[in-house]
């Protein structure tokens, strides 16, 4: 080639300076814009090849390149490898470019070492379209989007029709293919349309390559993009990973871009002419379909996708989970003063601990959980009545949770303990209120009174209470503390003589009237 007789070249003038001009390395370098360490190692192929000025002027360029380089001479005369064997033989699992050249050594003993053999298959590769520099391992890769154009569904009663999304996934070596319809690209249904696909395959690929819509990556970027919550979550319960393609690359997820564009062809152009009027009917029609798009026989390959799907990718998947993801929203909140978040219009509680903290909460269909620093911290029911109230009484301090469990029967019952004239007070009490909760205070500070004055005191307090008709621990107090309950109870007041209907002083109801208005005898 041109560049090989141009290196025999400047290796003839770097010979030529170094030995008839007596040049030193840098000298020659810089004459012919080389490297001093070329000079140097020109100048130590041709003392080991025993050479000098009058021979090296004597040979031909190819005769001074196989004296100076043997070994590349030599690989002129060897077998090059078979690049296509090569290629598709790294699609299988555990088949590295190390084994392949084990086992092309084997048949060419004296074949190419491993780094040019390994530079024979890229320079190959470099030829090729550039679709082909992607290795697609078996198992190794799910590429999934949605396709750009839309099936639609039928309104029975106005005929009007509604746009519905198709969802593609494509196995990277294999190309099986699935595909379904869903309402919208928002987040439940392109989770949903995952789980489903990994239960189509029967397995789960080693990593998910999305396009960056919202749904998949919640942080757009060439580099580091950041894949949505629950997207991530779900690919963590599968044991997969998320390798997001970079923003506007479709080369970086091909795969999926030539099985949207497949599945265009070969279903939804088939369903052109057909009618259909619910989500689960237009499905069933392309899940026969895709059955029938996976049995093709593919040129390029001379086989199916489903023939290299039961080939390659198949026993390479990982096994499903034993149990499906359980969709669920992740959402920031902040604990409330009364250690209740707001999730979607319901209050739920929390530790008592964590007030005024920021919490993570996850909302599934069934369950609402709470996490801290990562780790859970309370769980409840989901409840969709708004505005209402679902609390742990394990949540509340101390305090708050005796207050929870008292009851009139309680005050009556500890009441009781003490003695029959504080049980008596403390039923007049509640009853004496309009709700019984509003006497759970006057009752306690009563109860209360017991560790500095003792039961008796306390009860004969009360009973001195209720003779005065008193109904507030104040008055319970006041007694306490005059000493009044060291007192006897004052005599019942006799009852008052009878009025005498006629006394002198006593005018009837006539005095009251008006002469004037006296009717005429």
């Amino acid at each position: 080639m041109a560049t090989e007789r141009l290196s025999m070249r400047k290796t003839r003038e770097i010979l030529r300076l170094k030995w008839l001009e007596r040049r030193s390395h840098r000298e020659a370098a810089r004459s012919l814009g080389v490297s001093a360490g070329v000079v140097g190692e020109t100048l130590r192929r041709a003392k080991l090849a025993a050479l000098d000025w009058a021979q090296v002027e004597a040979l031909s360029e190819t005769a001074l390149e196989a004296r100076l380089y043997p070994s590349e001479a030599a690989d002129r005369d060897r077998p090059l490898p078979n690049c296509e064997w090569i290629h598709t033989e790294r699609r299988r699992p555990g088949v590295t470019l190390a084994l392949l050249h084990l086992e092309y050594l084997e048949r060419h003993p004296n074949g190419y070492r491993y780094t040019q053999f390994c530079e024979a298959y890229r320079r190959w590769l470099a030829g090729r379209r550039l679709t082909m520099r992607q290795v697609h391992r078996a198992g190794e890769k799910l590429f999934v989007d949605y396709a750009g154009q839309k099936p639609h569904l039928t309104d029975p009663h106005t005929g009007e029709l509604r746009d519905v999304e198709l969802f593609v996934a494509a196995l990277g070596a294999s190309n099986y293919t699935y595909a379904e319809a869903t309402l919208s690209q928002k987040l439940p249904d392109w989770i949903g349309s995952h789980v489903r696909a990994f239960a189509f395959l029967g397995g789960v690929p080693t990593a998910l390559v999305p396009d960056q819509l919202k749904s998949g990556v919640t942080q757009p970027c060439r580099y580091e993009p950041g894949p949505q919550r629950t997207y991530a979550e779900m690919a963590r319960h599968y044991g997969a990973v998320i390798l997001p393609a970079r923003p506007a690359a479709p080369r970086d997820k091909a795969k999926v871009e030539v099985a949207v564009q497949v599945a265009e062809r070969w279903i939804l152009a088939r369903l052109r002419n057909q009618v259909f009027f619910t989500l689960p009917e237009i499905n069933e029609r392309i899940a026969e379909l895709n059955d029938d798009l996976n049995a093709r026989k593919m040129r390029l390959y001379g086989a199916s996708r489903r023939e290299l799907f039961d080939q390659l990718d198949r026993p390479a998947l990982k096994p499903l989970p034993a149990e499906r993801f359980v969709y669920g929203e992740w959402s920031f909140a902040r604990v409330h003063l009364d250690y209740h978040i707001q999730v979607e219009h319901h209050f739920y509680s929390v530790p008592f601990r964590l007030f005024r903290e920021r919490v993570e909460a996850r909302l599934t269909a069934t369950t609402l959980e709470v996490f801290h620093g990562g780790e859970r911290v309370a769980s409840h029911p989901r409840s969709f009545a708004r505005g209402r109230h679902t609390t742990d009484p394990n949540h509340m301090p101390v305090a708050h949770r005796e207050h929870l469990e008292w009851s009139p029967a309680r005050f009556i019952h500890w009441a009781a303990a003490l003695g029959p004239n504080i049980r008596t007070l403390v039923e007049a009490i509640l009853a004496d209120r309009p709700h019984p909760e509003m006497g759970y205070r006057a009752c306690l500070g009563i109860l209360q009174m017991k560790h500095r004055y003792g039961p008796e005191r306390l009860d004969a307090a009360c009973a001195r209470a209720l003779h005065i008709r008193a109904r507030s621990s104040r008055s319970v107090a006041s007694i306490l503390k005059a000493g009044l309950d060291r007192q006897p109870l004052p005599e019942p007041a006799s009852t008052p003589a009878s009025l005498p209907l006629f006394h002198e002083n006593v005018r009837g109801g006539d005095y009251y009237n008006d002469p004037s208005e006296k009717p005429p005898c």
